[in-house]
């Protein structure tokens, strides 16, 4: 019998880790998991340990690591509760993980992406930020590190999936023209743009097709979450800017396609369901069942399309903006966003408030180089601290 994988879970008290979990469980005799990583919910991360026995459980802040390691000693589960961030570096580059799932949401799962990277793990790559933020960065340490990168995205994991030849690094090679990336249009697809200053946190987080976080929930009613994905596409696929085309496709059924020079469109199609990504990346180049049910498409009954709006969501354009001016913008653009996305959902700002956030922070803030860590981590920081400052002076 072959060794089991061993897992690295990073962010799994969120919807992806929890899914991964279950994708996992599925398969006892090719996965065992041998770290579960939590910012603060200790309680769920508890139980999580309670179930999955890891080796490792890492709490970014130490009192809830100390109350975790408290909870544990009282249980039989041999698991090491360790904290901060250089804990998280250390559960991804360990020499005994095989596999990480980097599912931290926000720029806080970089460093420990990077460091999966630099150790040659197989990466399932839930986390956006790691390449808007660092795209250049990434994919060089993944290719000098003798990674596996596999994207979690539906999207981007669709045109994975129909891309004849992944190793690749040359679109018209390959003969592809183009990609088109769908989108559900978020909740707001047919709001009118009078009615979207009026939008609540909680109307927002009410996304019609999809089971996610609150703030990727957010971006997609925004439709940020797919100007990210552009510039996520931009570094998985090597394609520019006007290789890359958002189609809105509210059923949620079609997760993206590619276009060929001959005229052929191939897509991947499924249940909007985030354990079919999971389980394609954990057994590639296997299928894993992923306990997604069929695809009925005779209930579905109908495919719609349309071009996406960005007049009444502008944060699109904003994205193609960022991945236009290169260098630290993306960055800048992702940091602005996420304080911006914070505010919206503790009712300090409004739903079209958050765009307009945005581009002045791109405005004030130039961009350079992202040739270092430690230049795209500056430019996010100055991004973040420019966007509090609008929210005061507004």
């Amino acid at each position: 019998m072959s060794r089991r994988s061993s897992v690295t879970i990073l962010g799994a008290t969120g919807t992806i880790g929890m899914q991964t979990l279950d994708v996992i469980a599925r398969h006892p005799d090719r996965y065992s998991v041998f770290a579960l990583t939590a910012n603060n919910r200790v309680e769920e991360l508890h139980a999580l340990c309670l179930q999955h026995n890891p080796r490792y459980a890492v709490v970014l802040d130490e009192s809830g690591a100390e109350r975790l390691k408290a909870d544990l000693s009282n249980t039989d589960v041999d698991t090491e509760v360790l904290s901060g961030m250089s804990a998280l570096d250390y559960v991804s580059q360990h020499a005994n993980v095989d596999v990480v799932m980097a599912a931290i949401v926000g720029a806080a799962g970089l460093k420990p992406s990077l460091a999966a990277a630099r150790s040659g793990k197989r990466i399932l790559l839930a986390n956006k930020e790691t390449l808007v933020m660092s795209g250049k960065l990434f994919m060089q340490a993944v290719e000098e590190g003798g990674a596996t990168l596999l994207p979690i995205d539906s999207e981007h994991n669709a045109i994975f999936q129909v891309m004849p030849d992944r190793r690749s690094r040359d679109l018209s090679a390959s003969g592809i023209r183009r990609i088109l990336l769908t989108a559900s249009g978020g909740p707001f697809r047919k709001a009118r743009a009078s009615d979207l200053a009026q939008v609540t946190p909680e109307q927002a987080l009410n996304h019609p097709n999809w089971v996610m976080g609150p703030k990727i929930t957010i971006d997609s009613a925004t439709l940020m979450n797919k100007g990210l994905e552009v510039i996520e596409a931009h570094w998985l696929f090597n394609a520019t800017p006007d290789q890359i085309e958002v189609v809105v496709h509210p059923q949620s059924v079609i997760h993206s396609m590619v276009e060929y020079i001959d005229g052929s469109v191939l897509a991947q199609l499924g249940n909007p369901d985030m354990r079919t990504p999971i389980a394609y990346a954990l057994g590639h180049p296997e299928r894993l069942e992923s306990g997604v049910s069929s695809l009925d498409l005779f209930k579905i009954g109908r495919f719609d399309f349309e071009a996406p709006d960005t007049e009444r969501f502008p944060c699109l354009r904003l994205a193609f903006d960022a991945l236009r001016l290169g260098g630290t913008a993306p960055a800048i653009l992702n940091a602005a966003n996420e304080i911006a996305v914070n505010a919206f959902l503790n009712h300090k700002i409004g739903f079209t408030e958050i765009p307009i956030m945005i581009e002045s922070v791109m405005d004030q803030l130039q961009s350079g180089p992202a040739d270092t860590l430690e230049t795209v981590i500056e430019a996010d920081q100055e991004a973040r601290k420019l966007a509090s400052n609008w929210m005061l002076s507004r």
